[in-house]
């Protein structure tokens, strides 16, 4: 069934926004202050550029996508579901087999809020970290695909506005607003998850970030479009098929950063790499493990009384909840999960209620994702004869959040002194040094097929056009 976008309205929709003016009235009165906020923190100094971007048309798998040129404050910004399936069920918890929620069960309206604010805060909030990118970009090609990014996460942010306002009331309007007041790494009022108020200063973290943490984006919306509450997994399927690309983003441009070092190695007089502009194996590998780790934590506690809770209900299931013909309990009622937990300077076995578990079982399949990931960037070492290999670093490592956040441990996940790791943190997580060397080769190559030297060009262009097209005409 293809459902068609209204593109004659003020907000762009397939929700029938006209049959609710009220709805409607407090959507549009939230525009202004969301186009605002995009000027102030969107991608500075490309608002008059045209851009190659692509723009929903339908939430069909064969056409939900078009491609032209627009400025990105004009972008036709929507609130987009997928198609409703008649008489469907809820697939686990304590309702499984009742018939999906339309409207909020009262009983379940604070942790579905919750819920729907956490995801909704980091959408805007990676535009923020993201804004200053475009003014280093390493190509047009890159910097397109920068711009594609920024807008999508802007349109989920309407997602999860829309969700608000049409089902929570004065209370959804209130957060819809709070969303936009929040700044990333803004020490009065940050971002609700740590992630998303670090900075993001070059282009390899922003491609180590859309690897990693937009994937864990793509978990968390895989769970949460199990949801019984039907509105909510509607919206997250679609929203899953625009992450697709970021994602594609982040990991080809980690593997051209790997491709232009192999190149730089074969041919640098002595194989130094840093001194013919490219960026060392061993620097990605650091980068790596930052943001793998920082992404690692999004998941939450190990041991989690939210996550229980909102299985029980039915609002947040596992990753293919109800397709993964693995999963065959769908309760969790008498299974545990086991976890090595720190005690007396070792590790003891933990067994925890699977329920409870719930947040490091979405978590082992972001991980599993991950793995595949580094399978391929070592692919890309493997044909051109490298014996370097990446690696992810093990789940204890440079924690932050969960039940290693207190000690310190190495990548490979064995306890070390708080001495030991200061000494060697710098060999395993970006330096100042390192961050300084990446920032002085964030040289902006804006000049249509050209790319700046320390990134391959990609293998083939957008949309069947040539890598040399103009993706981005400047104003």
């Amino acid at each position: 069934m293809v459902s068609k976008i209204d593109y004659q309205s003020k907000i762009p929709n397939n929700v029938g926004l006209s049959d609710s003016p009220k709805l409607q009235k407090a959507l549009e009165r939230w525009l202004p202050n969301y186009l605002d906020w995009w000027q102030e923190m969107g991608p500075e100094g490309f608002q008059q550029d045209e851009v190659y971007l692509r723009t929903a048309v339908s939430v069909d798998t064969d056409g939900w996508a078009h491609f032209d040129y627009v400025k990105m404050p004009e972008y036709r910004w929507g609130i987009f579901l997928t198609p409703s399936e008649q008489e469907r069920t809820i697939a686990f918890g304590d309702n499984i087999g009742q018939r999906a929620w339309d409207d909020v069960p009262g009983e379940m309206r604070t942790e579905l809020r919750r819920l729907i604010v956490t995801q909704g805060d980091t959408e805007p909030a990676s535009v923020e970290q993201q804004r200053l990118l475009g003014q280093t970009c390493p190509s047009l090609y890159d910097l397109r695909n920068l711009f594609q990014v920024n807008v999508e996460e802007g349109r989920h942010l309407w997602a999860m506005v829309y969700l608000l306002m049409m089902h929570f009331g004065r209370d959804g309007r209130e957060e819809a607003e709070e969303l936009l007041q929040r700044r990333s790494g803004n020490a009065d009022s940050p971002r609700i998850l740590e992630a998303f108020n670090k900075p993001i200063d070059d282009w390899l973290a922003f491609f180590c970030f859309t690897t990693f943490t937009d994937r864990d984006g793509k978990y968390q919306l895989g769970a949460l479009a199990e949801s019984g509450f039907d509105p909510l997994s509607r919206t997250c399927r679609f929203m899953l098929t625009e992450e697709a690309h970021h994602m594609f983003v982040g990991e080809t441009g980690v593997s051209r950063v790997i491709q232009r070092t192999i190149e730089l190695m074969k041919t640098a007089p002595e194989g130094d790499v840093a001194k013919a502009g490219g960026i060392p194996l061993d620097l990605v590998q650091r980068y790596i493990n930052e943001w793998y780790t920082a992404s690692l934590d999004l998941f939450g506690s190990e041991n989690s009384s939210n996550s229980a809770t909102y299985f029980a209900a039915g609002l947040k299931g596992r990753w293919a909840e109800a397709t993964d013909p693995r999963i065959t309990d769908h309760t969790a009622l008498n299974a545990t999960y086991h976890l090595d937990v720190p005690n007396n300077g070792g590790f003891e076995d933990q067994e925890i209620p699977l329920r409870r578990a719930m947040n490091l079982v979405l978590r082992d399949s972001y991980v599993e994702d991950c793995e595949r990931v580094i399978v391929r960037w070592n692919k890309v070492l493997e044909k051109a004869g490298m014996t370097e290999r990446m690696k992810l670093p093990h789940q204890r490592f440079n924690r932050g959040q969960g039940v290693y956040a207190s000690g310190h441990y190495d990548p490979e996940g064995n306890p070390i002194s708080a001495s030991e790791w200061e000494a060697k943190r710098d060999q395993w997580l970006p330096s100042k040094a390192d961050l300084a060397y990446v920032k002085s080769l964030m040289v902006p190559v804006m000049e249509a097929g050209k790319f700046a030297p320390w990134i391959a060009p990609p293998r083939k262009g957008i949309n069947g056009q040539p890598i040399e097209f103009e993706y981005v005409k400047r104003a």
